[in-house]
């Protein structure tokens, strides 16, 4: 007998941002200040293309962010909590080392579901909806939601020791805080149609937040972002096409088959070397980084958000996401 394997999409989505505003501006002049450095007027601004970005209140965490988007897509499914059988927060940010954040989530919303953790820095929220995708075809859950909550401005530095510092930490003044969820599950139609993804780990050590492990346990040094972005560019530049290009074949889907193509999205000058390596219309994007910057695994739940309530059935969405690891991944949706 053939199985027949269920259709799975995306029924809902929604974005949750801080209520504070951070301009680079006023972070650079914070950072030159703490540090003595004579940074030239806007020089950050410049190198990243970003103007300003969210920021999480002392008191607000990564599940506070996920919590708000998990609350906006029950309302507007009246769903209760109760109806969830899985939870995955799915985020590169964590409230802890251990539990899981996912309990924290799920303790708040009311829910008793399968919760779990995802983490594969900025790919985990694209991975977590895989994740739920693969559970419920098969038939270990009939609905899933998928948070994230996103810090990485808590793994900014707050001063630098020179100028070597500065260049190896400068990727880290790109972030933004925010969150994200959508509900995943069967679907008569439409749903998501194609996944893909690359992995090239022997390049893991290019980039990252590498305390709160077994390798650095304890101290300051190891909580804030180091990393080159060029050298994450490059590598990405070298795979990435690639990928792009066996999505097309797989699916036979041009970029006029898209309504919109989202992007994990780093710094405008990056954003704009994808557009001209990959060849996707810019009219296609969501751009987010300037007002937002880089707010890691959530880029693509909040362009989603935005993007949705012009989306009709039928209407397909292309995915691309971009990790340190360093994993890619592409994920094609169509409205159902």
């Amino acid at each position: 007998m053939t199985q027949i394997v269920p259709r799975v999409g995306i029924t809902a989505v929604a974005g949750a941002l801080p209520a504070y505003e951070v301009t680079t501006a006023d972070l650079q002049r914070r950072v030159a200040h703490a540090s003595g450095l004579p940074f030239p007027d806007g020089m950050m601004v410049r190198a990243t293309g970003i103007e300003r970005r969210r920021v999480a209140a002392d008191d607000e965490y990564a599940s506070d962010l996920a919590l708000t988007a998990a609350r906006r897509v029950l309302d507007d499914t009246g769903l209760d909590p109760l109806d969830l059988d899985l939870l995955l927060f799915a985020s590169a940010t964590r409230d802890m080392v251990e539990p899981a954040t996912a309990h924290v989530v799920q303790a708040a919303l009311g829910s008793r579901a399968h919760a779990l953790d995802v983490t594969n820095a900025c790919n985990s929220f694209l991975n977590g909806i895989d994740l739920a995708r693969a559970m419920i075809i098969a038939g270990r859950a009939r609905r899933a939601l998928v948070v994230t909550g996103e810090t990485p401005t808590r793994a900014m530095r707050p001063r630098l020791d020179g100028m070597v510092q500065a260049r190896q930490s400068l990727a880290g003044y790109t972030f933004g805080d925010a969150g994200a969820a959508v509900l995943v599950e069967p679907v008569a139609a439409g749903g998501i149609l194609d996944v893909d993804s690359e992995t090239h780990s022997r390049h893991w050590p290019v980039g990252g937040i590498f305390g709160g492990g077994s390798r650095h346990p304890r101290g300051d040094e190891h909580t804030y972002f180091t990393g080159d972005g060029t050298v994450l560019r490059d590598v990405f530049e070298k795979i990435g096409p690639g990928l792009l290009e066996r999505v097309a074949h797989r699916t036979g889907l041009g970029w006029d088959d898209y309504a919109a193509v989202l992007v994990h999205q780093v710094t405008m000058p990056y954003l704009r070397r994808f557009v001209e390596v990959a060849g996707v219309p810019e009219d296609k994007l969501v751009l987010t980084v300037p007002e937002l910057g880089n707010i890691a695994s959530a880029t693509l739940g909040v362009q989603l958000d935005r993007v949705r309530p012009s989306l009709s059935t039928g209407d397909r969405v292309l995915m691309v996401g971009l990790g340190g690891g360093v994993s890619l991944m592409t994920m094609v949706w169509e409205v159902s």
